[in-house]
């Protein structure tokens, strides 16, 4: 991946993933369709999903994944202590990689965190 800051890499993968639906649309109709119905909203409501999948990223030491999770469980609305406990049940999972991983998730909050803040704080 190039080196960009986890807003940019959110806003690249979203680039980048609507140019490969459009060259393998079924399969990413497909991946796409199974996203939206595994982090709906049910006996587990879609934060506690987005928590979940962002502890798998990281034990999974998925850069674009933590981008993706992060940004996907402060929008449904997760607080910053909670993305942080997440990472320390990644950590405890996952070792010495997830420790690695677990930085970028804090690193990746952060970004998120403050351009949030600006863009909150240029709209008033």
């Amino acid at each position: 991946m190039a080196n960009f800051g986890y807003p940019e890499k959110y806003q690249r993968l979203q680039k980048l993933a609507g140019f490969l639906g459009k060259e393998i649309p079924g399969p990413m109709g497909s991946f796409g369709q199974l996203h939206q119905k595994a982090l709906a909203d049910g006996a587990i409501p879609r934060k506690t999903k987005e928590l979940i999948a962002l502890g798998i990223a990281i034990s999974a030491r998925c850069e674009g994944c933590v981008a993706y999770h992060v940004h996907d469980a402060l929008k449904a609305g997760a607080e910053r202590h909670e993305v942080l406990e997440t990472i320390g049940v990644a950590l405890m999972m996952g070792g010495g990689p997830a420790f690695i991983y677990g930085c970028e998730a804090l690193d990746a909050l952060d970004e998120f965190e403050s351009r949030r803040r600006a863009n909150v704080s240029q709209a008033a």
